[in-house]
């Protein structure tokens, strides 16, 4: 599903915009508003290698505007460990409302925060005092009794609730090795062609899905084929998907079986003796 961010026409006119960015600052901080990694907290996990890849700077340069920004505009964090990065100004523009659906979505996602100082630190500049508080009831704040009454669907939060969530997160599988996604990228940019910011995205989730290693395998059978379209492409991560495909060994040995099945077909269809049933022998 797309991702849509606003960015307020008065980026331009902001003072420190104006004045302390230069362009290429202003390029880096609209990417880290608006790249795919986003999400409604203003906290997200993103690699420098993606960074990198992503806007066709080097890793040095990713991480000299990375420093820039957290120590001179000190508008953003970046734990290198965890490889999350947290908008400091984000909820000044974007958490101003609540609303369950809202509410619902910033606990989903706060739950899988890795770096809790990162949630407080966002959490500063929330304006709305319930989404707030939430904040910092996530970040490891202890709330007064007013809070609570405001928060009366998030205190019914606890500890072991707070288990299950992170036993839930452990399903999912993120690769760790992120040059496996830059690989894929690399390879469906130098076979297929430019990649839109929707294919970016689409890859990023299969590789999540899947696996690198899968998704570089469908996009190479595409090749094959001569159909250079992601969604050829997408519909063979599609099928894999529901076969419960885990790695490339297990595609290539359904090829095999499938190839073997083939074979002995055209071998009955072409024999030249045909199989008669017992009411048709001739004595």
């Amino acid at each position: 599903m797309a991702k849509y961010r606003y960015i307020y026409t008065t980026f331009w006119q902001d003072p420190k915009v104006l004045e302390e960015m230069t362009p290429e600052d202003k390029y880096f901080y609209i990417y880290l508003l608006t790249n795919p990694n986003t999400t409604q907290i203003g906290i997200y996990q993103i690699t420098k290698k993606q960074i990198a890849f992503e806007m066709g700077y080097s890793v040095e340069s990713v991480n000299s505007l990375l420093e820039r920004f957290e120590k001179f505009h000190k508008n953003i964090k970046y734990n290198a460990q965890t490889r999350e990065l947290a908008l400091l100004n984000w909820g000044k523009y974007n958490l101003t409302k609540g609303g369950k659906p809202m509410m619902d979505c910033i606990k989903k996602e706060l739950s899988e925060v890795k770096d809790r100082s990162l949630i407080a630190a966002v959490a500063e500049k929330i304006p709305n005092e319930n989404i707030k508080q939430l904040f910092l009831r996530y970040a490891g704040d202890t709330l007064d009794d007013t809070c609570h009454d405001t928060l009366d669907d998030t205190s019914t939060l606890s500890g072991e609730k707070e288990k299950e969530k992170e036993k839930e997160k452990e399903k999912y599988h993120y690769p760790d090795d992120d040059a496996d996604l830059g690989e894929v990228s690399s390879f469906y940019q130098f076979n297929i062609g430019v990649m839109s910011p929707y294919v970016s995205e689409c890859i990023m989730d299969w590789c999540q899905t899947l696996s690198p290693a899968l998704v570089k395998e469908a996009i190479k059978r595409a090749v094959e084929h001569n159909v250079r379209k992601w969604s050829y492409i997408e519909s063979i991560l599609k099928s894999w998907h529901d076969q419960n495909v885990q790695t490339v060994e297990e595609v290539k040995a359904e090829d095999e079986r499938r190839r073997t099945r083939k074979g002995k077909a055209h071998v009955v269809e072409s024999s030249p003796y045909k199989l008669l049933t017992p009411d048709k022998f001739l004595f």
